[in-house]
């Protein structure tokens, strides 16, 4: 085994390292006024409470999946126990990464509540370290879970044998593939039923706390209040943390799947698994380009431009990442040619396809902080429309929205169509984990918007002065857009990652091709088309009932306790932390059933075929309902917030309370369930039932073998090596042709 194999693991624990460091720095600072903490505690132990309730459910579901998969027959021979085992590490991983952006999370938002009362720069200090513990804390876990099992799986079933390129390393895939599936598994419960719970709090504490009432969302007296910032923690923190944990480890899955399919001309210096390790390397690259442009994110004062300071800092990991990965793709990769699927490339190649991802993410990030920015063409135009009632509101919401999806599909389309003519599917892969190397940055952005959020809310609660509350919201404007450019940033990567997993699924399957002419894979088409609408009316419909429960006791206790408007009477939060806890751990398990059985159901019912047309039908739609909805609701969201300085419409300023931001509320009503829990779901959606077909593809394919084999129109195929002539005069190595047997 090479040695760079083991820098990998080694880098996520200098990752942790910083994280531990950058958490000792928050819980130093202070954290504000007896009344404050007191708030805060209530925060976080609503949260602590949640978690512990679903991960009651979770380790139920956790502990009879991995038995299924060890014993449900051998999928790599000598390897099903392994794989149940790995599936355990990946959803105890998952879960633990959630915990961590929940923890520092709930600590870090009464200390920004606090940095606030000092000065913005200090705030954004305080809140944007809180979100980089997440950040690192979840890339850190990822590279060091996949290094370190990779090592342990590579010493087990391959040692010192020669044979690294055969049966054994099929073996080492097929086990982390079910360390994705248990990452992948507990990300989209985590992230619908934390998506549940937050938007029925939220839309509670909007629909009566702010319309009926006529009192701010994050007014104490609002009986919804601390269930809407614990909802902030356990949805957009805890769940969020679990989604990007799963995607950044599919994406290397996928990636080192596929990189097992190349055959090299000649060999490399790491006993021919270079294009394996690579995507292992790159992420641990990403990692440490993420700390080091953290530095960059600050502002000089209260007149600083937040959403400039974390651009520079997500650009400056960007291209920290592209410096990097342009020696380490030349050093590792072989000089010759390498080929996957008939699809020659070099190194060279392999490097323009890691940029051409980079570029895609920032081109998804800058065109979806354009649908949701306020100030811009596609807020203003729902904030105008806002000014003739809640209808023209909703259908211009639903209109940006639907318009968002143009130039992301087109940009995804380019990049695809690209890597693929670059490096063939490896390039589509490595473009993807090009994409997700800068996640620990990425999430940083996107956490500290959930923190800030809940920093405003204190501040409120607590009865802070105007120019405290100025200042967070000021983070928390930019942090509906970082929430929405992180989630618009999450669904291209999913794309990309399907569309590898979905290649990597048809090779161990032993099928070339999905042939639409047949009736049965256009039906299994439309079926995964249909899969995201049922999926998004189950966990929107979820918000619903679960949102009615709360508007009821709210009601209630406006009705009921007289005292509270008047401030003399506390409001009874527990009873309705305890109306979204309950809601969200009872109607997750719906959405998240069909993502696990629809693929089982579908393959060894019908074959891989069809379940590959599934596949593909779920990605396409899934993409595009995720685009949709994550820039419809954002929008919204930013449209509402719009009014809190006043806007001009048609000549004519309105503020808080008028009619217009009343109709603009509802607007962000509809749109919470949308951003916030079926939305950022997609994309988990379409990668979880890519990895459950890949799983189960041994057991349904004809004449396969297993994870990271390479298969033909009868699932046989041989490497021969063929000496060339002096017709290509560039080289007198061997070169090596891929052959099917029948050719």
């Amino acid at each position: 085994m090479s040695n760079i194999t083991y820098l990998v693991p080694a880098l996520g624990l200098v990752g942790l390292l910083v994280m531990f460091f950058k958490r000792g720095w928050v819980v130093r600072q202070d954290g504000g006024s007896p009344e404050m903490k007191t708030i805060a505690d209530a925060i976080a132990d609503g949260a602590l409470a949640f978690l512990k309730a679903e991960w009651r459910v979770l380790i139920v579901f956790g502990l009879i999946v991995s038995v299924i998969l060890g014993y449900s027959g051998t999928l790599v021979e000598n390897s099903s126990a392994f794989i149940g085992v790995s599936f355990l590490a990946g959803a105890f991983i998952s879960a633990f990464a959630g915990y961590i952006g929940m923890n520092i999370a709930t600590k870090s938002n009464v200390r920004t509540t606090q940095a606030a009362r000092t000065s913005l720069t200090k705030a954004l200090e305080v809140s944007f370290t809180g979100g980089s513990v997440m950040g690192i804390g979840v890339a850190s876990l990822a590279v060091l879970g996949l290094g370190g099992l990779f090592i342990i799986l590579y010493s087990t079933f391959i040692g010192d044998s020669t044979d690294v390129n055969g049966l054994p390393m099929e073996r080492v895939l097929e086990v982390l593939a079910g360390f994705s599936l248990g990452a992948e598994s507990i990300a989209l419960f985590a992230r619908v039923g934390g998506g549940i719970y937050t938007k029925a709090a939220d839309v509670g504490a909007d629909l009566v706390g702010k319309v009926e009432a006529g009192i701010p969302e994050d007014d104490p007296r609002n009986p919804a209040t601390i269930a809407d910032n614990v909802g902030d923690n356990v949805g957009d923190v805890a769940g969020m943390g679990a989604d990007l944990f799963g995607s950044y480890v599919a994406t290397i899955l996928a990636t080192m799947v596929l990189g097992r399919e190349i055959v090299a001309q000649g060999t490399d210096n790491f006993g021919g698994i270079a294009p394996i390790l690579l995507p292992m390397v790159i992420a641990g690259v990403g990692l440490i380009s993420s700390i080091l442009s953290m530095f960059l994110v600050r502002v000089s004062d209260d007149n600083g431009n937040v959403q400039a300071a974390l651009n520079r800092g997500n650009w400056g990991s960007i291209i920290l990442v592209l410096v990097v990965s342009y020696p380490l793709t030349m050093w590792m990769l072989p000089e010759g040619n390498l080929n996957i699927r008939g699809v020659d490339f070099t190194a060279m190649d392999v490097y323009w396809a890691i940029l051409l991802g980079s570029v895609v993410g920032a081109i998804m990030s800058m065109v979806t902080e354009f649908y949701t920015a306020m100030g811009k063409r596609p807020v203003q135009s729902i904030v105008n429309q806002s000014s003739t009632g809640h209808a023209t509101n909703i259908i211009g919401g639903l209109s940006v929205g639907m318009e968002s999806t143009v130039i992301p599909t087109l940009v995804l389309a380019a990049g695809i169509f690209l890597s693929y003519e670059m490096a063939g599917l490896y390039g589509v892969a490595i473009a993807a984990a090009g994409m997700m190397a800068t996640t620990a940055m990425q999430l940083a952005i996107d956490a500290f918007g959930p923190i800030a959020d809940n920093a405003g809310g204190i501040a409120e609660m607590a009865h802070l002065p105007e120019e405290v509350r100025g200042r967070t919201d000021i983070l928390d404007a930019v942090g509906n857009t970082t929430a929405a450019t992180g989630k618009g940033f999450a669904i291209a990567s999913a794309a990309l990652t399907s569309l590898a997993l979905f290649a990597a699924f048809c090779g161990v399957a032993g099928i070339n091709s999905i042939d639409i002419y047949k009736a049965n894979v256009l039906a299994g088409l439309f079926v995964g088309a249909m899969i995201p609408f049922i999926f998004s009316s189950l966990a929107i419909a979820a918000v619903g009932r679960a949102a009615m429960k709360m508007v009821e006791e709210v009601r209630r206790q406006f009705r009921e306790l007289p005292g509270i408007m008047e401030g003399t009477t506390k409001p009874e939060y527990d009873k309705c932390v305890a109306i979204s806890t309950q809601a969200s751990i009872k109607e997750m398990i719906a959405p998240g059933l069909i993502a696990l059985l629809v693929p089982v159901i579908v393959g060894f019912l019908f074959g891989p075929e069809v379940l590959g047309g599934t596949l593909a039908g779920v990605t396409v739609s899934g993409v595009l309902m995720g685009i949709f909805q994550n820039n419809a609701g954002g929008a919204w969201d930013n449209a509402k917030k719009s009014f809190e300085k006043g806007v001009v419409i048609n000549g004519e300023t309105y503020y808080k309370k008028s009619e217009p931001h009343k109709a603009a509320v509802t607007g962000d009503t509809v749109g919470d369930p949308f951003k916030d829990t079926s939305g950022p779901s997609m994309n988990i959606l379409i990668k979880l039932m890519s990895i459950v077909s890949l799983v189960i593809a041994p057991h349904i394919g004809t004449g396969s073998h297993g994870v990271g084999s390479v298969k033909a129109e009868d699932s046989v195929q041989t490497v021969t090596l063929a000496a060339q002539a002096d017709q290509d005069a560039k080289s007198e190595a061997p070169v090596v042709r891929l052959e099917r047997k029948g050719e």
